[in-house]
């Protein structure tokens, strides 16, 4: 058999391939973790036992609506009334099997093959990845100095195929916020031109401010040019539930329901029921889980402050630090495994959220407890060290 090239042409998971190093470390040499995001606590008990009855209960594996449970639905769109004071429908809601799959849902009810979407640099690897396999063409936009996106590059890329323009913010993999005013410039030149602007908002919580991060919502145009995509994984605690949402126009919500009948039919009950739990009974958790990691991201700077070993914190925030690595001589895939071979230090290469090697690599922090950031330091100091010695041989 034959198979299809549009996948075969793809990475392999960049996180899989960061855990196969873990494997090749010195065994005494205790592990830290700054690969995959995914907070390091349970998720709080209301949602722990509001799982455990509906697992329980005769019905508690029942289909649920295609759309999402009703009560989900509702609750979260109260929840985004009150965070970005504005105005969300639950018609306006589809819940999904997580966040990722919410971005190809909306992109395939978006695009077609040979049409064209306008991606943010550095990007999530999983859009770019689904893009590629869609037959979708992505153009890259260049961020500016302090590594956030222009409209007036935006705009240089918009063409009569274009479809849509992706915006991660938080960044995954930066970190960065993109200022409300921004988002606002890119949902105007979005309506201007006719197409979506998709903001994957999965990070929200953690920008270190209560303020809306953004006001689009309170727009009440907003659906004929607004796609935001969100996970309850990281608010919860939840990511092996897979849940998240695309928040969309009716007529989008629709088409993408079409796909996600194909694929999974529905959103897993259990997930839904969690994040159900999480958003009506887990308030004061989420507000306390928010507050430790902006205390995680405050040690971070600090210990980054004067660039261990030579490597260069460019940006950070939510849950992830980007720098940049030392070793212009040296691929950015062999320093990764450096570190995490002689160091024990797991990150994810630049390489997997850009086209070409530009001496980066993504570090979450927040899988760190706050006792392990002096040893991050240590690490990456002895590792600019140990490295600079390896290419003067």
């Amino acid at each position: 058999m034959r198979l299809n090239r549009r996948v075969i042409d793809q990475t392999d998971s960049p996180i899989g391939a960061a855990y196969a190093l873990a494997d090749r470390r010195d065994p005494g040499l205790p592990l830290l973790d700054c690969a995959q995001a995914a907070l390091q606590h349970p998720p709080a008990s209301s949602v722990r036992d509001h799982v455990v009855a509906v697992a329980a209960d005769a019905h508690g594996a029942d289909y649920v609506e295609l759309q999402g449970l009703p009560r989900l639905r509702t609750a979260f769109a109260k929840d985004l009334c009150g965070d970005y004071q504005g105005h969300v429908h639950h018609d306006q809601i589809l819940v999904t099997a997580g966040c990722n799959q919410a971005f190809c849902l909306a992109i395939s009810a978006l695009a077609a093959a040979g049409d064209e979407v306008i991606i943010a640099l550095p990007y999530y690897f999983n859009h770019d990845m689904w893009l590629r396999i869609e037959g979708l063409v992505p153009r890259y936009l260049e961020p500016g100095p302090d590594l956030l996106p222009t409209t007036a590059a935006a705009e240089k890329l918009i063409g009569p195929r274009t479809r849509a323009i992706v915006l991660v913010t938080p960044g995954n993999p930066t970190g960065l916020t993109v200022p409300a005013d921004t988002i606002a410039d890119f949902y105007r030149l979005a309506q201007r031109h006719g197409i979506a602007l998709v903001l994957d908002e999965t990070y929200r919580s953690y920008r270190g401010s209560v303020a809306p991060a953004h006001n689009l919502f309170a727009d009440r145009r907003w659906p004929a040019t607004l796609v935001s995509l969100h996970s309850f994984s990281k608010d919860l605690a939840i990511p092996g539930y897979r849940v998240g949402a695309v928040v969309a126009a009716p007529a989008l919500v629709r088409e993408a329901m079409k796909v996600l009948d194909c694929v999974a039919i529905c959103a897993p009950r259990i997930g839904q029921e969690a994040a159900w739990a999480g958003l009506t009974r887990a308030g004061d958790w989420r507000r306390a889980r928010t507050r430790e990691l902006v205390d995680k991201h405050a040690l971070f700077t600090a210990v980054m402050a004067d660039s261990p070993g030579g490597f260069e914190l460019l940006a950070s925030g939510g849950f992830f630090g980007w720098i940049r690595h030392p070793f212009t001589d040296r691929a950015t895939d062999d320093v990764v495994r450096d570190l995490a071979v002689k160091q024990g230090v797991l990150v994810i290469p630049g390489t997997a959220f850009l086209p070409d090697d530009r001496q980066t690599m993504r570090v979450s922090f927040a899988n760190l407890a706050n006792d392990e950031f002096p040893g991050l330091a240590a690490r990456l100091a002895a590792a600019g060290r140990s490295g600079r010695s390896d290419v003067n041989r």
